[in-house]
Formats: structure tokens, sequence, C-alpha cells
């Protein structure tokens, strides 16, 4: 089963167990995964839908911070549940030692030298870890194995 017919699924799933707050967050997935497709006349596959709840998950942290910081716990809750039913979609990420390892197997790879290198190897890693990992912690990881 493909993830976009995963994501109907739980549609249904939350529609029948009437879980109002799990069913909007998957609209609002749904939403805007039709918007892709439309605005790209493409058919998404799962590395698609991947980056898209990627990008719904950024969103959601920065909210976060935004909301936590004008003193407003109660929409800071209520992105962070978003967040919780958004991550169920996403693959296995590796962890920081997995990532920082890739890294410096592509910056060997690439032979890269220093910060100046830094576009070329990003430009490998995301190709390599999209979906994988958080692309904040590459890009820590890509700028301590340029520096070292």
């Amino acid at each position: 089963m493909s993830l976009k017919d995963q994501i109907t699924e739980d549609m249904k799933t939350a529609m029948r167990a009437k879980d109002m707050e799990r069913l909007g967050t998957i609209r609002l997935l749904q939403a805007a995964m039709k918007q892709k497709e439309v605005d790209e006349r493409i058919t998404l596959d799962d590395a698609g839908v991947v980056a898209i709840v990627d990008k719904l998950i950024k969103q959601r942290k920065d909210s976060i911070a935004a909301f936590e910081g004008a003193g407003r716990q109660d929409l800071a809750d209520k992105e962070k549940a978003e967040m919780a039913v958004l991550q169920v979609y996403l693959p296995a990420r590796l962890s920081a030692e997995e990532v920082a390892a890739e890294v410096r197997a592509i910056v060997a790879e690439l032979g890269a030298k220093g910060p100046g290198d830094m576009g070329k190897v990003m430009g490998a890693v995301k190709a390599k870890l999209a979906g994988k990992a958080d692309m904040g912690e590459v890009s820590a990881a890509v700028k301590a194995a340029l520096a070292g």
C-alpha cells in the first residue's frame, strides 16, 4: 500500500472514530498533497508525500516556537498534536551518529576540503538523505565535517 493510500485509509478510520483533531490534520495533509499535484500536474509518489509531510512538520515546529514565545501554550499544544499525527507518515529517521557517518562518507567521496564546498556537499547529501533525516541536523553535520 502506498503512503498516499495509507493516508486515505487513516482519514476514513478517523472519520469512523469521530477523531476530529486527527481528521483535521489528515485533511490538511491531503489538501497539501492535492495542491502539489494540481500545481505541478504530477502524481505524487511516496518520496513526494514524505517531502510534503516534512514541510508541514517544519511549519509546525516554527509555529510552536512562535506560540511559546508569545505565551500561547494552548495554540502550541494544538500544533504539537498535529505534528505528532504527521510524524506517523515519516520513515524511520537516522540517528545523529548515522547522519554524521553518511556526511563524512559523502565529504570524502566528493573530496570537499572546506566551507566553500558546502553547497556541493549539501546537494549530494540532500539527494541521499531526503526524508531519512532532519535537514537541520544534516546541515550542522556538514558544517562540522567541513570545519574539521
